[in-house]
């Protein structure tokens, strides 16, 4: 089957992406997963929305886009281009202090950015499974290692700092994470990988440019894209 992404406008896509093609991620994220236009979908970080803006299209779904870095304001009047703002809320929020009521939503998706928030024992339990509804779906994507490393290697230093290294662990780490949190647990190294980054390194925005480097370095040695898919009781 073809990719949805090439049907959506190339130019308005890399004008707006902040990593790997969110788009591309969520394809495969969602591939075996039903959502209908009857969901309250939360997408948790979803930079200036392009996660939202598929989310809308592809499922006619009621989306709150949240993200603490990107004004509300200025994800709406991205919305209204694309007229799918009668489908979106735009919010800002950090997602530590999430402004919804329990049991609200019917799945949380976040595309690259639950590491830097979720990556400890307590922010699902404490954050997200309250905002769910029995049954709830549970949906991430974000960037991993392929095995876990007590230290930045050192072809990597340029790029990472030792501080950022507890937002990055394996698949392994993850589930162990989430095996006791979601039922119907699915967690994987995401054959996008190269594609979703090719996407983003072919913009010309300057943290791209810089990310170029990165993954030539890299060379497939550490890093991955890791999803995550479940249901909670």
């Amino acid at each position: 089957m073809p990719l949805k992404t090439a049907q959506y406008d190339q130019d308005f896509l890399k004008a707006n992406m902040m990593g790997p093609n969110a788009i591309l991620i969520l394809e495969e994220l969602l591939d075996h997963l039903s959502l209908s236009s009857r969901m309250r979908i939360l997408d948790l970080g979803c930079g200036k929305g392009l996660s939202s803006i598929f989310l809308a299209r592809e499922y006619k779904a009621r989306i709150f886009a949240l993200d603490l870095w990107i004004p509300a304001t200025d994800n709406h009047i991205r919305f209204q281009k694309t007229g799918l703002d009668d489908f979106i809320v735009p919010i800002h929020a950090d997602a530590h202090e999430l402004p919804f009521a329990n049991h609200f939503f019917d799945a949380v998706i976040s595309v690259d950015s639950y590491h830097y928030f979720g990556n400890n024992d307590t922010f699902f339990s404490e954050k997200i499974r309250p905002l769910l509804k029995k049954g709830g779906l549970v949906a991430l994507a974000f960037p991993g290692l392929k095995s876990e490393l007590q230290t930045v290697p050192e072809a990597m230093k340029p790029y990472w700092k030792e501080e950022e290294l507890p937002m990055l662990h394996s698949a392994a780490w993850w589930k162990e994470l989430f095996k006791d949190e979601l039922h119907e647990l699915h967690i994987w190294e995401m054959a996008c990988f190269k594609e979703a980054w090719k996407s983003w390194l072919d913009t010309d925005n300057p943290y791209a440019v810089q990310d170029r480097a990165m993954l030539r370095t890299d060379n497939d040695r550490f890093m991955n894209l890791i999803g995550i898919t479940g249901t909670v009781s």
